[in-house]
């Protein structure tokens, strides 16, 4: 009997942890059928009889992005909105270029783990651990170097170099989702009111106000 307890209770600890991700696919590919109206969670399948070798594909990820904005940073993303095939895989990739102390700032990716490997350039990154610690861990990455953001945890990246860098990131979901941090905060629509913001963040109205403009 204690041995058929643990099996059963190891059996629900695989459950649970297959049911924290996205799902295993059911079939050898479901190429996303953009087209579909259809409701799942995901792409409905393009009947396979029509795919070809371009819904696998995708070119440009060697071209650099514009990084001429406030942030001196750009992001290229190659999600199942880019990439058909990826439709169900639970991967996908994105490319980011930094100008000189370019930042990526504050985000989360609600539904992906990220491991982020730098191709050019030297790059500060970093997390912050839930509460009650928000513990930051963090560290200065160069050409080769490999990092990973354990999911739901905010994190940011920044060109420490003096020319520009650049890094390439696999993420564990075809559709990772991205929460900026400042953005939701300060740019939602409708905005969070003034005094909720104002008594969260421990500051006058008037500084809120300030930081709303910037979104």
């Amino acid at each position: 009997m204690e041995s058929q307890i643990v099996a059963f209770c190891l059996l629900a600890m695989t459950c649970i942890q297959a049911m924290a991700f996205e799902p295993s696919p059911l079939q050898d590919f479901c190429v996303a059928d953009y087209t579909s109206s259809a409701r799942v969670n995901g792409l409905a399948c393009m009947d396979s009889k029509l795919v070809q070798a371009e819904h696998f594909t995708y070119s440009g990820l060697h071209l650099s992005g514009n990084t001429s904005n406030p942030l001196g940073f750009s992001v290229t993303p190659v999600t199942v909105a880019q990439l058909p095939g990826l439709n169900t895989l639970g991967i996908a990739l994105v490319r980011f270029d930094y100008a000189p102390w370019g930042v990526a700032p504050l985000h989360v990716h609600p539904r992906a783990t990220e491991i982020i490997t730098v191709l050019e350039g030297s790059i500060q990154v970093g997390f912050v651990t839930s509460n009650p610690d928000n513990k930051l861990i963090s560290k200065v990455l160069q050409k080769g170097d490999v990092f990973i953001f354990p999911m739901g945890l905010v994190h940011f990246q920044r060109n420490v170099g003096n020319g520009n860098a650049v890094s390439i990131s696999a993420v564990s979901s075809q559709n990772p989702g991205i929460v900026i941090v400042a953005s939701s905060v300060f740019g939602s629509v409708p905005g969070i009111d003034d005094d909720v913001l104002a008594k969260a963040f421990q500051v006058e109205k008037s500084t809120i106000d300030n930081l709303k403009a910037q979104f």
